[in-house]
């Protein structure tokens, strides 16, 4: 749930939730508000209504029979009863009061009475603007109060406005109503999230997939016109950045392969050069520029992602790797088991193990390679027993032609082309290298595969 709402998607579906949930809950808001003010327009027109009725009915009932109608008369939430003193009067009118006298006439005299009933304060059951469920508690705020009433034959009554009894049960769970709108509101949130953030994820993934294969299949152009847009730039930009990796490669291959010619003319040619001495140096000088003339042939190659893709059986190659480095006299061991498939180009990959492996013999003696199968990956470390690297250089070491030793001396120092090499080899199969001295001594190099599904 939090990896969820971390990403765009949740983010998009909670904004637009609590969107919505506050413009329903202004709604609902203005449409209570809007409820109780006509409610309470309603009733007091209908206690308006009722009023005259019985005043005027109470006028014409034999006074000997007026105590019995006013019993009758009495049951709702208007009563009349008999006043045998006129209280503590207001120095004026209500609102209701005077408008109920311009329909009664002169001959009725009324006054509003300064004590209101004592219902009126009790709580009763109203619609608020915070009862999301229906009705709830509170004081009634439309007409609530006593009026004396001097009938023409002079006898004086008793007029009270009381608030509404008691609403009856609707009968249904109003929660029946409300979680299927709320459920409502989820779904369509996450639709319109997930519509929007697809083509983002899909953006997203492809330059994922083009950081390992730059030959990758470009994106279909669909779906919004923005979209298109920028789904149309990136296939635009991948193909730029493919033709320039092609060029530069082509470049390289071309003049390191063209290369090769002179050089072999120049070995030759030195082999009829006879002070031995001025031979030795210049055929060790011929040798080093022949071995940076094979390694940028090699680094050409590792950039060149034209070989096809095929499943490759990572203990079998470990074996055969570590078999010929065997033969060929360094001190190497393997131990553990992957026993997994991963999607590669095999010529690259033992390439790159080769070059790992030759690293550790050339400035540890020994190499120490090790196969593990984790969740989802194989991980391939190779130790060795040299002295390690300075920490500060362990990222630099992966530049092309740097080089840990000041001395110009090819059989010890190299080219500095090994690890570059293996490094592209490794991006390119979406593995990851990395180097790290080993608390017991010596430099390991680690390298974590991703494991192959078919269909994926």
């Amino acid at each position: 749930m939090k990896a969820f709402f971390q990403g765009m998607t949740g983010r998009v579906f909670l904004v637009l939730m609590l969107g919505i949930l506050a413009s329903a809950a202004l709604t609902q808001y203005l449409a209570i508000n809007e409820r109780q003010r006509t409610l309470q327009r309603y009733r007091d027109f209908h206690a308006l209504e009722r009023s005259e009725q019985i005043i005027s009915t109470a006028d014409v009932v034999l006074p000997e029979s007026r105590m019995q109608y006013l019993k009758v008369a009495s049951m709702g939430a208007i009563k009349l009863e008999v006043l045998n003193r006129v209280p503590g009067v207001a120095p004026q009118l209500s609102e209701f009061a005077a408008t109920l006298a311009n329909r009664l006439g002169s001959e009725y005299k009324l006054q509003t009475l300064a004590e209101r009933p004592s219902a009126c304060e009790r709580p009763t059951s109203v619609y608020s603007a915070f009862s999301v469920f229906g009705a709830g508690t509170g004081t009634w705020r439309g007409t609530c109060e006593s009026l004396a009433v001097t009938m023409p034959d002079g006898q004086h009554l008793k007029l009270s406005i009381l608030p509404p009894r008691q609403p009856a049960p609707t009968g249904h769970n109003e929660y029946a109503t409300f979680v299927p709108f709320l459920l409502s509101i989820a779904v369509l949130a996450y639709l319109v999230a997930r519509m929007t953030m697809g083509p983002l994820k899909q953006l997203a993934g492809a330059a994922k997939k083009l950081g390992n294969d730059i030959n990758h299949a470009p994106l279909k152009l669909r779906g919004a016109t923005e979209i298109r847009t920028a789904s149309a730039a990136f296939n635009a930009m991948q193909a730029r950045i493919r033709q320039h990796i092609a060029q530069r490669t082509e470049m390289l291959a071309a003049i390191t392969h063209d290369l090769q010619t002179p050089l072999t003319r120049m070995r030759l040619r030195l082999e009829k050069v006879q002070d031995a001495e001025l031979q030795g140096k210049l055929l060790e000088d011929l040798s080093a520029m022949q071995q940076m003339v094979k390694e940028g042939l090699d680094l050409a190659r590792s950039m060149d992602t034209t070989e096809a893709m095929q499943r490759v059986d990572l203990d079998a190659l470990l074996d055969s790797v570590c078999a010929d480095a065997t033969d060929a006299g360094q001190e190497v061991d393997l131990t553990g088991r992957a026993a997994m498939d991963l999607m590669g180009r095999p010529l690259d990959i033992r390439r790159c193990l080769v070059n790992l492996i030759d690293n550790a013999v050339k400035y540890g003696q020994r190499a120490h390679v090790t196969v593990e199968r984790l969740a989802g990956a194989s991980r391939v470390r190779i130790r060795d027993e040299g002295p390690g690297i300075p920490p500060g250089q362990l990222a630099q070491v992966f530049e092309p032609f740097y080089r840990l030793e000041t001395s110009r001396n090819r059989a010890s120092g190299g080219t500095g082309l090994g690890l570059t090499i293996a490094r592209n080899i490794a991006e390119q199969h979406g593995a990851s290298l990395s180097l790290a001295n080993h608390p017991s001594g010596g430099l390991e190099a680690t390298l974590v595969f991703p494991e192959f599904y078919a269909g994926k």
